[in-house]
């Protein structure tokens, strides 16, 4: 993943696409302030291998979701130029998440998990949570999975 990034980066740079250097550059930050975070915790290694693929889907995701408050903030301000910067910041970072699974797919997903660990009220609906991050990382937007473990459960 991070060999992918800075591929990105160069072939971004070399065909001066300002907006896509900028973004990649915003992720190899994340991830770095991540890596040094790791190794003062004392969990980055000892081969200084830093994060793992997996930890960097999590900051893609999380910037991905900073970027669409931030989006619908903008929005509300009348302050669309910065909306659709936004926007392409978020296609640039959904490049390097594995495709995302279909509105149907999460709401069956969710009723199988619902189902296999027998959550039946809103206090199951952690572990429900944790089997799906745990099967769907990187490939499901989790707040709407939220949304629909607690439709199911809060009947």
């Amino acid at each position: 993943m991070r060999d992918r990034l800075k591929e990105m980066l160069s072939t971004a740079m070399k065909a001066g696409d300002k907006c896509r250097v900028g973004t990649v550059r915003l992720i190899l930050a994340a991830v770095k302030d991540r890596d040094i975070a790791g190794r003062t915790d004392g969990q980055g290694g000892r081969d200084g291998a830093g994060v793992s693929d997996d930890e960097i889907m999590a900051i893609l995701q999380k910037m991905i979701k900073q970027r669409r408050e931030s989006t619908s903030l903008y929005l509300e301000g009348g302050r669309l130029e910065l909306a659709a910067q936004e926007e392409e910041e978020i296609a640039i970072i959904q490049e390097f998440l594995p495709q995302q699974i279909s509105a149907d797919e999460l709401a069956a997903a969710v009723a199988a998990v619902v189902t296999e660990t027998g959550a039946v009220s809103l206090k199951d609906m952690g572990g429900v949570m944790a089997l799906l991050k745990e099967r769907f990382a990187g490939r499901m937007d989790f707040a709407k999975a939220a949304g629909q473990v607690k439709k199911l459960l809060s009947h």
